[in-house]
């Protein structure tokens, strides 16, 4: 069977990179042939991901963190082209959320074996206009630290992150957001709201703890207002998942989420998605998953 194979060259810091031979390897032994597209960047690999799908792919293989999976799935989301994730990014919360192995060669094995035994999982994926994602779709404080890093021309690399928190820290104040849960419409002020397939987003912080990718809903996490003290205090908690035991937060469940804020954007696989005001609709198995050993 072939197999299209989606190298993310900048994932993990060149960590998929240099783990790039021992997953075509792995692959080959598993009866597997696998066809390395050559995209450098996101909307290449999207197009080459999209044509091998449609000249009849057995599965799209993506090798890196949660931007190779996003990129893989904009091709194989509502088909019947299984996606398989080989964690090998800084943030592998997809993979993460998905129990596939840890470690490259041992996640390439299982897919190959999932792929030979024709062990096919299905979950839901979310989208919002033309894009698909699989994990959690977040705005507020985090898109707001993410978009103001994106404008940094310095520091480089993880710092610059890290400036771009204590600059949105200095200038936290709640954002008025009208949500409308299945047709249910509020307006409250928040700190940021999470739209979860899946439980983790941000690399490892488990911010929609209930989140289940094949139940048909959202988990939707209502992060009221907080001082910056709380919030910073709050972070840690996100790794557990217990910041949804603070009187500030609230958790929803939705198939339809409408979100609507002058001036925020929306990311979700850690990609942006769109600006607000943006719809989320959770589609039930819209995505074929191999590589887990869960069918």
């Amino acid at each position: 069977m072939d197999v299209a194979v989606l190298i993310s060259p900048a994932a993990g810091r060149g960590r998929a990179r240099a783990l790039s031979r021992a997953v075509l390897e792995t692959l080959r032994a598993g009866g597997l042939e696998p066809q390395v597209l050559p995209a450098t960047t996101g909307a290449e690999a999207e197009r080459q991901a999209a044509e091998a799908v449609a000249a009849g792919t057995g599965a799209v293989v993506a090798v890196g963190g949660d931007g190779a999976a996003h990129a893989a799935l904009q091709a194989v989301a509502g088909t019947t082209t299984p996606l398989a994730v080989v964690p090998a990014g800084t943030g592998n919360d997809l993979a993460l959320a998905l129990g596939v192995p840890q470690g490259a060669v041992a996640a390439a094995r299982a897919v190959a074996e999932d792929l030979g035994a024709g062990d096919v999982r299905t979950v839901d994926a979310g989208r919002t206009g033309d894009r698909w994602w699989a994990t959690v779709l977040c705005c507020g404080f985090d898109s707001a630290v993410t978009d103001r890093a994106n404008r940094l021309r310095w520091p480089r690399g993880r710092r610059r992150y890290d400036v771009a928190i204590l600059a949105e820290l200095a200038a936290l104040r709640p954002r008025r957001l009208t949500l409308v849960l299945d047709g249910e419409t509020s307006t409250v002020p928040v700190t940021l709201v999470a739209v979860g397939n899946t439980s983790w987003y941000g690399g490892g912080m488990k911010v929609c703890p209930g989140a289940d990718p094949a139940d048909g809903l959202f988990d939707v996490t209502v992060v009221g207002p907080l001082t910056r003290l709380e919030l910073v205090r709050q972070r840690p908690r996100l790794t557990a998942g217990t910041h949804v035991e603070n009187a500030a937060v609230t958790v929803h469940r939705a198939a339809r989420v409408e979100l609507s804020s002058p001036g925020v954007t929306t990311y979700a696989d850690g990609e942006l998605v769109a600006p607000l005001p943006a719809v989320a609709e959770c589609v039930p198995g819209a995505l074929r998953i191999v590589g887990t050993g869960r069918a």
